[in-house]
């Protein structure tokens, strides 16, 4: 087993208030020089939450078959600090730092040995799929990320 490998589960792990999960970096994610693609951490972040979401036990398919709801990035902004390369292993370190009536926001900090790579602030909004008007997140959501949710100072 090489020494980078991780046991950490498919979905990550909690730790602290924040969720972790890895990722390797596969030529897919790569420009010509091996470079992860900008694009590519918004994709990492995505990947991240979905996880934390499944992790907590929120079912987005229920969700949306259920309550007739789905979650939808409303606004991001990433600052790249350092470049990712083909075969590195990341982590995309989120923690939820709001959570509103109809959206939450979250911090994801994409790592690699413990450096920061790209900070990522990012806000969802809960949206009703009738009309596309943002939706109360359900009170058992709500009750679930609550704890999770640790504002910034």
């Amino acid at each position: 087993m090489r020494p980078d490998a991780d046991l950490i589960p498919a979905s990550g792990r909690f730790e602290g208030g924040d969720h972790l999960l890895p990722l390797r970096v596969y030529y897919e994610d790569t420009d010509a020089a091996g470079i992860v693609y900008y694009a590519n951490y918004l994709k990492f972040a995505e990947r991240a939450r979905s996880e934390l979401l499944r992790l907590l036990d929120i079912d987005q398919i229920a969700l949306r078959d259920r309550d007739g709801l789905a979650f939808a990035v409303r606004g991001a902004s990433v600052d790249y600090v350092s470049p990712a390369r083909l075969e590195d292993l990341l982590y995309v370190r989120s923690r939820l730092t709001q959570l509103g009536g109809a959206a939450l926001s979250a911090r994801q900090r994409v790592e690699r040995e413990g450096r920061l790579l790209a900070d990522i602030r990012v806000r969802v909004a809960c949206l009703r799929l009738s009309d596309g008007r943002p939706g109360r997140i359900p009170p058992q959501i709500r009750q679930t990320l609550a704890p999770f949710c640790q504002p910034e100072t």
